[in-house]
């Protein structure tokens, strides 16, 4: 079974999630925004979400860490719980 570690930032709304990978690309702390932004726990952790199995996490989510590249800002996804920016950090086959 494939698994793979990530890190998120959750937020309510697009544009704000938009807005925060503009920063990071421009060079701002993806975990110093994840733990002033996101609305998910993780946000306490800088976003990390450890590693995880695939099926563990909504499809939206598991379709990104599963098939996107390797340490790079991707999002927004949508999934029921708001907008997230994912960076995948290893992953396994």
């Amino acid at each position: 079974m494939p698994t793979a570690s990530a890190r998120h930032i959750l937020v309510p709304e697009e544009a704000q999630c938009q807005d925060l990978k503009t920063q990071i690309e421009g060079g701002a702390d993806f975990a110093e925004l994840a733990k002033e932004h996101s609305q998910c726990p993780s946000g306490a952790k800088g976003g990390d979400l450890g590693t995880f199995s695939k099926g563990q996490m909504v499809p939206e989510f598991d379709t990104v860490v599963f098939n996107d590249a390797l340490n790079t800002v991707h999002g927004p996804v949508k999934t029921q719980f708001g907008y997230h920016l994912l960076e995948v950090t290893a992953r396994s086959e």
